[in-house]
């Protein structure tokens, strides 16, 4: 079936090329830092709150509960690593001219970027279990160190860690629909390292400051992500007190925003002649 040939050859070109790795060895050390360091922090925090004082009631409000929001950071801040794979699975054809092969083989250029939304789907899944490994184990270890509950053995965690996966899995679809709108390579990892490490959180920031705009806000991609996995380390940060969206309406936002953008790259760029 071209389709299956399509979907393995997919595959094919990540696995022959070192980027797939490097990027899980840097979301690895990304997120063991954050998940272990602040997870050390908070238990700190939490332990010794008369030493922490006013700063640590603030950042770690009494109640809260820790275990789910050290785990969410493998999501929460990796969700870049993702979106940086799949945008390079699609402009990486661009940018080495290996369309014209590629399309020489399989003519059916839907066909191809069907083959590539499938096939970063199931990296972007590979990515969030290496992303929510790391992150529980490192931020489990902090928190026994300080004697506090990992949460292990509730069925909310693992149940978190789930969706957690699945949001990555959509967010590697998410750079495929990238990729076809903005084929530069150089113009899309901007975009991406841009928008998800400064214009987001900004804005997401900003629409916490008032009701309305809140409850825009919560529509934004990273909003909805972290709906869909349950636990945020920017829930505690935001200033304003709006109720996120619920678990699968993140993930229908995730996916909608996955398929709007590939559709209309495959419409537009992926159509163009291949020179």
């Amino acid at each position: 079936m071209p389709a299956m040939r399509a979907l393995g050859a997919e595959f094919q070109k990540v696995f022959t090329t070192r980027m797939w790795w490097v990027l899980a060895l840097l979301l690895v050390a990304y997120v063991a830092f954050l998940a272990g360091g602040l997870g050390a922090f908070f238990g700190w925090a939490v332990e010794d709150r008369e030493a922490a004082g006013s700063a640590g009631n603030a950042i770690v409000p009494p109640g809260s509960d820790l275990a789910p929001l050290i785990y969410s950071f493998a999501s929460s801040v990796g969700y870049v690593f993702p979106v940086l794979l799949g945008a390079l699975a699609v402009t990486g054809e661009f940018r080495h001219a290996t369309l014209t092969p590629t399309f020489l083989a399989e003519p059916q250029r839907s066909v191809v970027l069907g083959a590539k939304f499938a096939s970063q789907l199931a990296m972007g899944a590979g990515l969030g279990l290496v992303a929510f490994a790391t992150s529980v184990g490192a931020g489990a270890g902090a928190l026994a160190l300080f004697g506090l509950d990992t949460g292990l053995d509730s069925s909310d965690i693992w149940a978190l860690i789930g969706r957690g996966v699945l949001a990555m899995a959509l967010w590697g679809a998410i750079g495929v629909g990238l990729g076809a709108l903005v084929p530069n390579q150089v113009a899309a990892i901007v975009v991406v390292v841009a928008f998800t490490q400064f214009v987001e959180p900004v804005l997401r920031l900003a629409s916490s400051l008032n009701e309305v705009t809140a409850s825009v806000g919560r529509f934004l991609p990273g909003a909805a992500s972290d709906a869909l996995v349950g636990a945020s380390f920017y829930q505690v940060a935001s200033v304003g007190t709006a109720q996120s969206l619920e678990w699968w309406q993140g993930g229908l936002v995730l996916l909608g925003i996955a398929v709007v953008a590939t559709l209309v790259g495959g419409a537009t760029t992926w159509r163009r002649d291949v020179t």
